[in-house]
């Protein structure tokens, strides 16, 4: 990526504002703030590093977590002030563990405080069904369902399906609620061990409904 560093205009701190984005989404995941040195190594070795005001020092996203924002590309606005950075995430972004630092439950304009739709709800979770594939930690319920393989997943979907028939005949709507939402979480767990993701499903949603 060719971006000519020295024709930015940073502000007075040497800081430029650059809002993160999945490349694949185009979900915004986090505001963060670059300097020279910080967008030069992100150019360089093509993940994202910030600058970060609260600690005064670099620091390479994901360096810790695992959690780094390989970039696709870099778009500069009209003024050459503020940066829009395109990236394929490797996990959450949020250091909450949210998919993106604007569901971190503050809210937002018309909803009630902390509120999230499905949609939200489902990216987070696939991302932490993600990570626990990726680093099995133990005494997690989701690192145990990897470990035994795709039979022991299929089966459990089988079972979670089966509850959630028997709810909706039973009239239950609590119980209804619950086992679909076990339902949801061992799919996620199925698509995740297959590498099919939610992306791949929304778009053949949107086909179908044209």
């Amino acid at each position: 990526m060719k971006i000519e560093i020295d024709q930015l205009r940073f502000d007075e701190q040497g800081l430029i504002p650059a809002v993160i984005q999945d490349a694949q989404t185009n979900r915004i995941l986090t505001l963060a703030y670059m300097n020279h040195e910080s967008l030069a190594r992100t150019i360089e070795t093509g993940e994202t590093w910030f600058w970060s005001r609260s600690r005064a020092c670099l620091w390479h996203k994901g360096e810790t977590s695992g959690n780094t924002q390989p970039v696709v590309d870099i778009q500069i606005d009209c003024d050459s002030d503020a940066l829009v950075v395109r990236v394929a995430p490797n996990g959450p972004a949020c250091h909450t563990g949210a998919v993106s630092c604007f569901d971190s439950g503050s809210g937002a304009v018309g909803t009630e405080p902390g509120a999230k739709s499905l949609g939200s709800l489902l990216s987070d979770l696939y991302s932490l069904v993600e990570s626990r594939k990726r680093e099995l930690p133990e005494g997690s319920y989701t690192s145990y369902l990897f470990n035994s393989g795709l039979d022991k997943i299929l089966k459990k979907v089988g079972e979670e399906a089966a509850e959630t028939i028997i709810a909706a005949k039973n009239n239950d709507r609590a119980a209804l609620a619950n086992e679909s939402a076990d339902l949801l979480y061992h799919l996620l767990v199925m698509i995740v061990e297959q590498g099919v993701t939610l992306e791949e499903i929304s778009t053949v949603l949107g086909e179908r409904r044209k």
